[in-house]
């Protein structure tokens, strides 16, 4: 019988690096393509990539990118990137994924969200809005697709200290660690943990999970 095989977009990233681990000790066979490999933004670029993919059980789009502040002067290619890249190619990595996982009849979509989606702060209006349509995206899949034994889920990480996370001054981790009951963060193994034990499950479908104890 072979290995299930994993796709996981943005693969240079440190959420990416964690659940590739987290897979590959779980059995799979996990493809972890960075930038250079599969620009999720350009619709050449996933074709290319997804047209050498046989067998697809499982897509976690995790590439994402942001470029934060305030509204009133937030340019239209910070607007546009933020979308692109975290909006666009998660729906063209999907539809994608879903062309080969249609004609297997079985495969699942998970995509990397943010708590921004549904509680966004202050100068994230790209991001939050991208996140945002990556949930409404998750349901709508899970909906159209059901039928033929594709799931469908997002997962909010929570607030992890990565690459991403690494340019915000202590001041403002400190804050964001006090809107936490638990009084501390999610961490990356915990994240692709969850997210591999939600990759091995049958019958869930269509949902949103927050991992952290942000309320």
């Amino acid at each position: 019988m072979s290995r299930p095989v994993a796709v996981i977009t943005g693969g240079e990233g440190d959420l990416a690096s964690a659940i590739r681990e987290s897979l590959e000790a779980a059995g799979y066979e996990v493809h972890a393509p960075g930038r250079s490999e599969l620009d999720v933004s350009k619709s050449s670029s996933v074709a290319s990539f997804f047209n050498e993919i046989q067998q697809l059980d499982l897509l976690i789009n995790a590439a994402g990118t942001v470029r934060d502040g305030p509204f009133l002067k937030m340019s239209e290619d910070s607007w546009n990137e933020v979308i692109k890249v975290n909006l666009k190619g998660t729906f063209l990595c999907c539809q994608a994924a879903a062309k080969i996982m249609a004609k297997q009849r079985s495969g699942h979509l998970i995509q990397i969200g943010s708590y921004s989606a549904i509680h966004p702060p202050a100068g994230q209006a790209n991001y939050a809005a991208a996140k945002a349509g990556v949930i409404g995206l998750t349901k709508s899949l899970a909906k159209e697709f059901g039928k033929r034994n594709i799931r469908a889920n997002c997962v909010l990480p929570g607030f992890l200290e990565t690459k991403m996370t690494a340019e915000m001054s202590q001041a403002a981790i400190d804050t964001a660690k006090e809107k936490h009951s638990l009084g501390r963060f999610n961490t990356l193994e915990e994240a692709a943990k969850f997210i591999t034990f939600l990759a091995d499950t049958g019958h869930i479908s269509g949902q949103v999970f927050q991992l952290d104890s942000r309320s």
